[in-house]
C-alpha cells in the first residue's frame, strides 16, 4: 500500500527546493512515480494498492492509475487511511500479508524493498525506521495479523512496541520532506524520474 495525499497539499515543506508552486507539483509526482516504480519492480510485491484522500483530478498520472488497485480513504488522517487499505487488502488478497509504504522515497531500489519483504515474512508485524531511526518508512504484517499503522512524529517508538525492527537499505530509509533531505538522498541515487526533474542522471550520486 502506498499512501499518497494529493496536491497541492502534499509535500509542502519541499517548496523551498524548487522554483515555483509548478515545479513543486512536478517534483512531488516524481518522486511519486520512482517510489512506485521501484516497489512494482521488487521481488515479492504482488500489487500496490494506493490509497489516496480524494480521487486525483489527473487520471493520466502513473502512480495514481485509474485502476482497481486505487482507494480513496472514508476517513481523515493517515493512519486511518492505511487500516482502511490494510483492511480492503485482507478482504480481496486474504492470502497476501499487508504492507505500507511510504511514498517520498526516490532512492529506492527494488532489491532494498524485496530484501526488507524477505525478512518482514519470517515476523508477524515488522517495520523499517526511517534513516535518524525515529520515524517509519515501512511497515509490515503477515496474513491473519492486523497492520496497526501508527505513523506520524516518532512512530519508530510506538511501532517498536508492537513489531520487529528490521534493518533496510538506504534508500528504503531515506524518505524525503525537506530540501536538505532531497540533498541526502541525491547522495544515494536518485531514481530516473526525480532525478531527470532536478538535472542530475539517474543513480548518479550528486546533490541537485
Amino acid at each position: 500500500m502506498l499512501p499518497v495525499k494529493a496536491l497541492p497539499a502534499a509535500k509542502s515543506r519541499l517548496l523551498p527546493a524548487v522554483a515555483d508552486p509548478e515545479q513543486h507539483r512536478v517534483l512531488v509526482e516524481a518522486v511519486r512515480d520512482d517510489t512506485l516504480a521501484a516497489a512494482r519492480a521488487a521481488d515479492g510485491v504482488a500489487r500496490v494498492l494506493v490509497v489516496t484522500d480524494r480521487r486525483p483530478d489527473r487520471p493520466g498520472r502513473p502512480e495514481l492509475p485509474d485502476l482497481p488497485d486505487l482507494l480513496v480513504q472514508t476517513g481523515p488522517g493517515l493512519n486511518a487511511a492505511l487500516a482502511e487499505a490494510a483492511a480492503h487488502a485482507a478482504s480481496r488478497w486474504p492470502a497476501d500479508g499487508v504492507v505500507a509504504l511510504v511514498g517520498d522515497l526516490p532512492a529506492l531500489r527494488p532489491a532494498e524493498l524485496a530484501a526488507a519483504l524477505a525478512e518482514a515474512a519470517g515476523h508477524d508485524r515488522s517495520f523499517v525506521p526511517d534513516a535518524p531511526g525515529t520515524g517509519t518508512t515501512m511497515l509490515a504484517a503477515r496474513p491473519g495479523t492486523p497492520l496497526g499503522p501508527a505513523f506520524g512524529p516518532d512512530s519508530a517508538a510506538r511501532h517498536a512496541a508492537v513489531a520487529v525492527a528490521l534493518p533496510g537499505g538506504p534508500g528504503l530509509r531515506f524518505d524525503v520532506d525537506t530540501a536538505a533531505d532531497l540533498r541526502a538522498a541525491a547522495e544515494l541515487g536518485l531514481g530516473p524520474a526525480t532525478a531527470a526533474v532536478l538535472g542530475c542522471p539517474a543513480g548518479f550520486a550528486r546533490s541537485p
